[in-house]
């Protein structure tokens, strides 16, 4: 099982790891963050830990 790290967009750590393989860097991240700063992130509502 691979662990959840963004619950608002469902990415796991092997879709970051694969990104980072295929980028060079993670794009993922830099997109969470961009949703993020518009107000798009429901993390604490989706996420059961509430993070």
């Amino acid at each position: 099982m691979t662990d959840i790290v963004c619950y608002c967009f469902g990415y796991t750590e092997s879709d970051i790891e694969r990104d980072i393989a295929k980028n060079g860097r993670s794009t993922i991240m830099e997109r969470i963050v961009d949703e993020k700063k518009k107000g798009g992130c429901q993390c604490s509502e989706k996420n059961p830990k509430g993070k």
